[in-house]
């Protein structure tokens, strides 16, 4: 069986788990519902309504839905990380990170991410998406499988300087892939003694 359709496999497990969950739940709900009383007086009748509380039963129904979504999540990032750790073992994969450390000379608009020469990722920046970043966060743009050895990667980012004008800024950087999962950051860092932005990449071993 390849990782491919073990994982499908998997996924359609967490399906009929979450189906089978459920139907299990509103069967038994719906037994306890059509109990028969026991025969007793009308004044016992009585007694018991007021002592079933449909809040109560609601409450409790309500409990146990909380209860299954927590587990269904809790089994989607397992999977999540197992499909991961399958696809992309950590003697080959390799991630691309993209960070902005200000942003006041180079709006971001685009990025273009080649690797030996072949295009491996790209993206195009909404506003709210380079906002993002100018205000500390990280995209992981490229998560992806490559051979041991020496590697070159090129980055080129197109954007718009403080008067609205096309501006690229790109980086070529070799590194080395070992059998640890290997992690590249690339940082537009704004360079306040030339008033441009360079890039920069840094590299995280696991």
């Amino acid at each position: 069986m390849n990782k491919v359709n073990f994982i499908a496999k998997m996924k359609i497990l967490v399906l009929l788990l979450i189906v089978i969950s459920g139907s299990m739940l509103f069967m038994q709900k719906s037994h306890a519902q059509k109990k028969s009383v026991p025969e007793t007086n009308i004044s016992e009748i009585n007694t018991l309504e007021k002592n079933i509380s449909p809040q109560t039963t609601s409450s409790e129904l309500s409990k146990e839905v909380q209860q299954l979504k927590s587990q269904v999540l809790q089994l989607n990032r397992e999977l999540f990380i197992l499909e991961e750790d399958l696809l992309f073992p950590a003697s080959t994969q390799i991630s691309i990170f993209v960070s902005v450390d200000i942003g006041r000379f180079f709006k971001l608009d685009s990025v273009e991410v080649k690797i030996n020469e072949q295009d491996v990722a790209g993206f195009l920046y909404t506003d709210r998406q380079r906002i993002a970043l100018e205000q500390g966060g990280i995209q992981k743009l490229y998560l992806g499988n490559i051979k041991l050895g020496t590697h070159q990667l090129t980055a080129i980012f197109i954007g718009f300087d403080n008067e609205g004008r096309s501006i690229k800024r790109a980086i070529n950087h070799t590194f080395e892939k070992e059998d640890d999962s290997l992690m590249i950051e690339l940082k537009l860092i704004d360079n306040t003694r030339n008033y441009r932005t360079q890039v920069v990449a840094e590299e995280w071993v696991l």
